[in-house]
Protein backbone atom coordinates (compact mmCIF):
# COMPACT_ATOMS: atom_id res chain seq x y z
CA UNK A 1 0.00 0.00 0.00
CA UNK A 2 2.75 2.42 1.01
CA UNK A 3 4.70 1.60 -2.15
CA UNK A 4 1.63 2.23 -4.24
CA UNK A 5 1.09 5.59 -2.57
CA UNK A 6 4.70 6.52 -3.20
CA UNK A 7 4.33 5.56 -6.85
CA UNK A 8 1.20 7.67 -7.12
CA UNK A 9 3.03 10.60 -5.56
CA UNK A 10 5.89 10.24 -8.01
CA UNK A 11 3.46 10.14 -10.91
CA UNK A 12 1.68 13.23 -9.65
CA UNK A 13 4.97 15.06 -9.26
CA UNK A 14 5.98 14.15 -12.79
CA UNK A 15 2.64 15.33 -14.11
CA UNK A 16 2.96 18.60 -12.24
CA UNK A 17 6.44 19.19 -13.58
CA UNK A 18 5.21 18.52 -17.11
CA UNK A 19 2.29 20.88 -16.63
CA UNK A 20 4.56 23.60 -15.27
CA UNK A 21 6.97 23.29 -18.17
CA UNK A 22 4.09 23.36 -20.64
CA UNK A 23 2.61 26.46 -19.02
CA UNK A 24 5.93 28.27 -19.04
CA UNK A 25 6.43 27.33 -22.68
CA UNK A 26 2.99 28.63 -23.58
CA UNK A 27 3.56 31.92 -21.76
CA UNK A 28 6.94 32.31 -23.42
CA UNK A 29 5.45 31.64 -26.84
CA UNK A 30 2.69 34.19 -26.31
CA UNK A 31 5.23 36.71 -25.05
CA UNK A 32 7.43 36.16 -28.09
CA UNK A 33 4.53 36.57 -30.49
CA UNK A 34 3.39 39.74 -28.74
CA UNK A 35 6.90 41.15 -28.80
CA UNK A 36 7.27 40.44 -32.49
CA UNK A 37 3.93 42.07 -33.21
CA UNK A 38 4.94 45.11 -31.20
CA UNK A 39 8.22 45.33 -33.05
CA UNK A 40 6.40 45.25 -36.37
CA UNK A 41 4.09 47.99 -35.20
CA UNK A 42 7.04 50.06 -34.07
CA UNK A 43 8.72 49.62 -37.45
CA UNK A 44 5.59 50.75 -39.23
CA UNK A 45 4.96 53.71 -36.93
CA UNK A 46 8.47 54.82 -36.11
CA UNK A 47 7.94 58.44 -37.16
CA UNK A 48 5.74 59.59 -34.29
CA UNK A 49 6.96 59.73 -30.72
CA UNK A 50 3.59 58.97 -29.11
CA UNK A 51 3.63 55.46 -30.55
CA UNK A 52 6.98 54.90 -28.88
CA UNK A 53 5.61 55.89 -25.50
CA UNK A 54 2.58 53.67 -26.00
CA UNK A 55 4.88 50.79 -26.91
CA UNK A 56 6.87 51.37 -23.76
CA UNK A 57 3.73 51.28 -21.65
CA UNK A 58 2.59 48.13 -23.41
CA UNK A 59 5.94 46.50 -22.78
CA UNK A 60 5.69 47.40 -19.13
CA UNK A 61 2.21 45.92 -18.97
CA UNK A 62 3.45 42.73 -20.60
CA UNK A 63 6.27 42.44 -18.10
CA UNK A 64 3.83 42.92 -15.25
CA UNK A 65 1.56 40.24 -16.66
CA UNK A 66 4.47 37.85 -16.98
CA UNK A 67 5.52 38.49 -13.39
CA UNK A 68 1.97 37.90 -12.20
CA UNK A 69 1.78 34.64 -14.13
CA UNK A 70 5.05 33.44 -12.67
CA UNK A 71 3.93 34.36 -9.17
CA UNK A 72 0.64 32.53 -9.62
CA UNK A 73 2.43 29.44 -10.91
CA UNK A 74 4.84 29.47 -8.00
CA UNK A 75 1.99 29.85 -5.53
CA UNK A 76 0.09 26.98 -7.12
CA UNK A 77 3.14 24.76 -7.00
CA UNK A 78 3.74 25.60 -3.35
CA UNK A 79 0.13 24.83 -2.49
CA UNK A 80 0.30 21.50 -4.32
CA UNK A 81 3.52 20.58 -2.56
CA UNK A 82 2.01 21.46 0.80
CA UNK A 83 -1.03 19.32 0.08
CA UNK A 84 1.18 16.41 -0.94
CA UNK A 85 3.29 16.69 2.21
CA UNK A 86 0.21 16.85 4.41
CA UNK A 87 -1.31 13.82 2.74
CA UNK A 88 1.92 11.89 2.99
CA UNK A 89 2.31 12.69 6.69
CA UNK A 90 -1.27 11.64 7.34
CA UNK A 91 -0.71 8.36 5.56
CA UNK A 92 2.52 7.76 7.41
CA UNK A 93 0.79 8.24 10.75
Amino acid sequence: MMMMMMMMMMMMMMMMMMMMTMMTMMTMMTMMTMMTMMMMMMMTTMTTMTTMTTMMTMMMMMMMMMMMMMMMMMMMMMMMMMMMIVRYTELAD
